[in-house]
């Protein structure tokens, strides 16, 4: 793969410079086009912006013009959202007029092949495209979201520049990853809707991001990968030099005929995606919720190859939670088992409170955690890691226990106590926290303020600690996979 090729083509379309739009309307302020152009300019972009309309002067403040070739810039990113129909002709002037005028042109609207009367209609837009010198990505998806180019087909999205590359087949879904991905703190260097993948495939997109040094991790939505074998080709030669998550929608016969509905897929059998994860490295997820909480572990804590994670100490307060938490990491893979005597020992002779467990998983009932106003936590986590040596420790909090019932500093502290005794023992173990609730609105407020706080300081936290379970598993099995290629 040459790196610089695809840092060279691509740039222009998650940066652009300029930025054509078709479809927005005169008489309906709420158009897509009329709410994409408004929501860039507030996302901060400050390029320059084409309304394409022949019969209007001026659209949402800036000047018309009426077709693509007409731009006084050449268009580094075209957002197309009329009726299909209409498209290749527009692309056809470009070609008469201007040939590689436009960059790339992200076609959103629908009625394409993923409905068969739309097939030759898509075969005729590519061939426009093509003709014209443009790329074409789409058509049938939302547009682009990418903090460094302040572009955003999305209403809300973090604005910071992250480390997480998304590509997703379907619209509605790459909305959804961003919006989750926000409230887990998830951060994006970009995330692009691919639709139909009618030109530009996702393993294009791909590439880009394994060139890109900001993106340290890549996540796929798929329903179909046309060109699979080059998909497979490129993940085998990087051997898992970044993590990649892949959520594959139409892995059942059912599936199947719904991706084909919505995409225009044919996706293959399933247990060819399961040999592609085996042979690359890349981490199949089953859900969205997997999927996101995946990308939040790998984007916050850097992968142990040398030691691939087995062994995981919990600690917090909850004993059914903790027993739970043990038997569901133990299917995973994960050993929750006690710790060695002199471990056991040194917990002992700190005199907890009765009703405290100190063997793996360390329970301790609020009470507790209480102790000097939570600061009891540091002593526990440092004998922990200095005597236990986990690859990675699991901390969970029942909200419910302690807002209301506590002095508000407990939390506090516990949290603080949890990252000095991170920074004491840098790269030792992940740490990952679980803060739970039970929705009481008190409780999630009190969680996004502590969400933040830890999502700050690099430290990643879920809802549940099932959430926590499946996400380090995956992290476990790509940690085990570059161990065994580097041994090899």
């Amino acid at each position: 793969m040459n790196k610089n090729k695809y840092l060279q083509d691509f740039t222009p379309f998650f940066q652009p410079r300029t930025v054509a739009v078709i479809g927005a309307s005169t008489r309906n302020p709420h158009a897509l086009p009329n709410v994409f152009m408004r929501r860039i300019r507030e996302f901060g972009f400050t390029g320059d912006i084409y309304p394409i309309n022949p019969t209007a002067a001026e659209l949402e403040g800036h000047k018309c013009y009426p077709s693509l070739a007409d731009t006084p810039k050449p268009v580094d990113y075209a957002y197309i959202g009329v009726g299909g129909g209409q498209i290749p002709a527009m692309f056809d002037a470009v070609r008469d007029k201007k040939p590689g005028h436009v960059r790339f042109a992200h076609v959103v609207s629908s009625g394409f092949a993923e409905v068969d009367e739309g097939r030759a209609l898509q075969d005729e837009l590519v061939a426009a495209a093509r003709a014209g010198g443009m790329r074409l990505v789409g058509p049938n998806c939302m547009g682009l979201y990418s903090p460094r180019g302040r572009i955003t087909f999305a209403e809300v999205g973090p604005v910071e520049l992250g480390h997480v590359g998304v590509v997703s087949q379907s619209g509605g879904l790459g909305t959804d990853i961003i919006r989750r991905g926000r409230n887990r703190g998830v951060q994006f260097s970009a995330l692009v809707t691919a639709g139909n993948c009618a030109d530009v495939t996702p393993t294009e997109f791909v590439e880009y991001f394994f060139a890109d040094e900001e993106t340290h991790v890549i996540g796929l939505y798929l329903e179909t990968a046309k060109d699979g074998r080059r998909l497979f080709e490129l993940l085998r030669q990087n051997k898992a030099a970044k993590p990649v998550v892949i959520l594959k929608g139409g892995r059942t016969q059912q599936g199947l005929a719904a991706a084909a509905s919505h995409t225009g897929s044919l996706a293959g059998d399933d247990r060819v995606w399961v040999a592609l994860s085996k042979q690359t490295g890349c981490v199949m997820v089953d859900t969205l919720d997997q999927f996101v909480d995946t990308l939040l572990l790998f984007q916050s804590v850097k992968p142990n190859v040398a030691h691939p994670t087995k062994r995981v100490a919990l600690f917090g307060n909850g004993g059914g939670t903790s027993v739970l938490a043990t038997d569901y990491f133990s299917r995973l893979g994960l050993d929750v088992t006690p710790f060695a005597d002199t471990t056991i020992a040194e917990l002992a002779a700190l005199k907890l409170p009765p009703g405290t467990s100190i063997t793996n998983p360390v329970d301790c009932p609020v009470g507790t955690l209480q102790q000097d106003d939570g600061r009891v936590a540091e002593k526990i986590l440092d004998i922990i890691y200095a005597s236990g040596k986990p690859d990675a420790l699991v901390m969970h909090l029942n909200l419910s226990s302690f807002v209301g019932r506590a002095k508000p500093e407990v939390l506090d502290n516990l949290m603080d106590a949890a990252l000095r005794v991170q920074q004491k023992y840098p790269g030792q173990a992940h740490f990952m926290l679980a803060l739970r609730s039970d929705g009481e609105p008190r409780l999630e407020e009190r969680k996004r303020e502590f969400r933040a706080k830890a999502v700050a300081r690099g430290v990643p936290v879920y809802d549940e600690m099932t959430n926590v379970g499946h996400a380090l598993a995956a992290l476990a099995a790509h940690e085990r996979f570059v161990h065994t290629r580097a041994r090899a």
